[in-house]
């Protein structure tokens, strides 16, 4: 006990030295608190204009200990530290979204997508459907099916996209066009032959015919898009990332012949085509860049794969092309993959880089006309913690060792997951491994080949017109109703069309005056 006592005044010795002069002085904190204030009050001047625009950002399990990872992780990237800010911790309105499914209490993320885009709490593993739809059972779905904000906005004449790191056929993209009975049927080649029987079309499928004019598509995936054995373009000795349709179609073909004549729709699978792209002269675009999911950032190859920062620039220079404004749904996707190997790294480099994304998105748009929501579908079993000292490297050690057995521990730690390991009958000695590699599995408490999600709400950030709807602790599924009273699209259209009738006796005496004012 009094070695860890020791170790513990040490440890403030140290962080009293990594405290910036600045923040020494209590002024510093007081003018900090005053300038927030000022900022507070002038959110009392609601931005009320209607959306032309709306984007969703999607951070795939990212929960709140792993925002705040992110933020301490892209401070050190630049020098800084606890006290940086990402683009989203500058949205100023915040709401607490909760997560569970209708059977679930911790959450997947096809139940969870189905809350956020159609509006509509439904069973795990699902996609597009109510909660009357067992998972598996194609005979349930018929009549469940429920539409998403994407559709809405379609419907109302506005341009539509797609990014993802993931696979576009993955749960959260999916659920903006698909209806399926479960997550899992990518292509045909996944699913059991009673669901084909049955009449069930694969989520890829699907893409393609459900909503047929979705302007932008870009993420991964191309194997399901092709014939069973198909080689791949990118790799075509690999086997693994051949095709994997039984029913002989090229749904990239079927892609392209979906589109009215004289539309120009342009197919590229890797960076420098969708580059060198002329957006003015196309008007449909689709880009899959890997067989399945794409590389992690810390992975990618920046000569073939575009980063998502770059897939979320494109996407808004062809949908702002688009008078009536668009709907944008932008997924970091692999944060949750990260998380579920165990590999803190790459699921936090995945967070800043949708971070980034962000930051990019907000400089190409207006907080007059553009509703932006940042969100997560639900929470990891990540923390960190340890009693670390200022500015302590995110993913270094804990100032201490356990007290227990004598070991050293790194801050970042999951619940369960593929990290636990036992060395001669004793939990791993982490000074032993370079805790510091991208493919580092931090320790866990329970032993699990998967890491899994956790149950715990998630952050929503919202700027831009009726960001203030977002607020307090909301269902999860209230989110897309409230971006869509933003824009005045699907259901939530009546309040625009009064507020239409109640400004015009308003503004014909102002008219008026200043066609007077004009002939004197």
């Amino acid at each position: 006990m009094k070695a860890l006592l020791v170790l513990l005044l040490l440890a403030q010795l140290c962080s009293a030295s990594l405290v910036p002069e600045r923040e020494k002085d209590p002024e510093y904190w007081r003018r900090q608190a005053q300038e927030t204030l000022r900022n507070a009050l002038r959110l009392q001047r609601l931005n009320q204009n209607v959306a032309k625009n709306l984007i969703l950002f999607l951070g795939d399990g990212m929960g709140v200990s792993t925002v705040t990872a992110a933020r301490i992780l892209k401070g050190q990237l630049h020098g800084q530290g606890e006290e940086s800010l990402l683009e989203m911790d500058k949205f100023p309105f915040v709401a607490l979204a909760k997560t569970y499914n209708t059977n679930a209490q911790v959450p997947d993320s096809a139940g969870t997508a189905t809350a956020y885009l159609c509006g509509v709490k439904a069973n795990e593993g699902t996609l597009g459907v109510s909660a009357g739809v067992t998972r598996d059972r194609c005979n349930t779905t018929k009549g469940q099916e429920v539409t998403s904000i994407l559709r809405w906005a379609k419907e109302a004449g506005k341009a539509v996209g797609i990014v993802t790191t993931t696979r576009v056929t993955h749960a959260t993209p999916s659920a903006a066009y698909a209806h399926s009975a479960n997550r899992d049927w990518y292509s045909d080649g996944e699913m059991p032959p009673d669901a084909l029987e049955g009449g069930c079309k694969d989520i890829a499928r699907q893409l393609v015919e459900n909503i047929p004019d979705i302007e932008v598509i870009l993420g991964g995936g191309r194997k399901y898009m092709y014939p069973r054995n198909a080689s791949d373009v990118e790799y075509p000795h690999e086997e693994k990332q051949r095709g994997t349709r039984l029913d002989g179609r090229n749904l990239v073909q079927a892609w392209r012949e979906a589109k009215p004549r004289g539309k120009v729709a342009e197919y590229v699978w890797h960076r420098r085509g969708l580059l060198a792209l002329n957006l003015t002269r196309v008007d449909f675009l689709l880009g899959l860049f890997e067989p399945g999911d794409m590389m992690y950032e810390l992975d990618r190859n920046n000569d073939t794969d575009p980063s998502l920062s770059e897939m979320v620039s494109v996407a808004i220079r062809m949908l702002q092309k688009n008078p009536r404004g668009f709907f944008l749904l932008v997924e970091g996707g692999r944060i949750d993959h990260g998380h579920h190997e165990g590999k803190a790294k790459q699921a936090l480099h995945e967070a800043v880089e949708l971070d980034r994304a962000i930051g990019l998105a907000t400089r190409l748009t207006s907080t007059q006309d553009t509703l932006s929501v940042v969100t997560a579908d639900h929470s990891h079993v990540f923390t960190f913690g340890g009693y670390t000292p200022r500015g302590n490297p995110i993913f270094g050690l804990a100032p201490m060792q356990s007290d227990v057995d004598r070991k050293p521990f790194t801050s970042i730690l999951y619940g369960n997951g593929p990290g636990y390991k036992i060395v001669a009958g004793e939990r791993e000695n982490v000074s032993a491994v370079d805790f510091a590699h991208a493919n580092y599995q931090a320790q866990s408490a329970v032993p699990l080949r998967q890491e899994t999600h956790g149950g715990e709400d998630v952050a929503v950030f919202a700027r831009g017109p009726m960001a203030h709807l977002l607020h307090g602790v909301h269902e999860q599924n209230y989110i897309p109703h409230a971006m869509a009273y933003a824009a005045c699209i699907g259901s939530n259209r009546g309040h625009c069309n009064a507020a239409a009738r109640a400004a015009t006796p308003l503004l014909l005496p102002f008219l008026g005056l200043l066609l007077l004012l004009l002939l004197c």
